[in-house]
């Protein structure tokens, strides 16, 4: 399904210094149709409760289908943007890591859909939402 060849390092490298280096999200597994990544609940994504922030889920989920899309493209002329998410907290979480897993629902020449399932470390779903990518034509600038 891949259609760059990225490893988890060079993605993972490609993070520094953006919203997943400050939030502690990493990469951990990028399978034939599938691309899973961590986040921490600490200090950084929880809310003011001290449970895991909704938005923070948000962020995991959107990482996930945005370079899962990035992925099946040709990043030399075409980028994929976020059109839409939504996502749907059904657990909290307080402490320890959250893992989540990118699926296509539907990839086409122009619209990506992913659905990504966010699990806490006892395997428990805490979190499922759906992104929407866009994939345009590289602009030279």
């Amino acid at each position: 399904m891949w259609k760059s060849d990225y490893s988890v390092d060079q993605v993972n490298s490609m993070s520094k210094n953006t919203i997943l280096d400050v939030l502690g999200i990493e990469i951990t597994e990028i399978g034939d149709d599938f691309l899973t990544g961590k986040m921490p609940v600490d200090s950084r994504t929880v809310q003011p409760m001290r449970i895991l922030h909704g938005g923070a889920n948000v962020v995991l989920a959107e990482t996930l289908g945005s370079i899962a899309s990035l992925m099946i493209i040709n990043p030399e002329e075409e980028i994929s943007v976020g059109v839409d998410i939504n996502a749907n907290h059904i657990r909290s979480v307080k402490s320890g890591w959250v893992t989540g897993v990118a699926k296509p629902l539907s990839i086409g020449r122009k619209i990506h859909v992913w659905e990504i399932k966010i699990n806490d470390e006892g395997g428990r779903l805490t979190c499922i939402s759906r992104l929407t990518v866009s994939v345009l034509p590289k602009k030279n600038s």
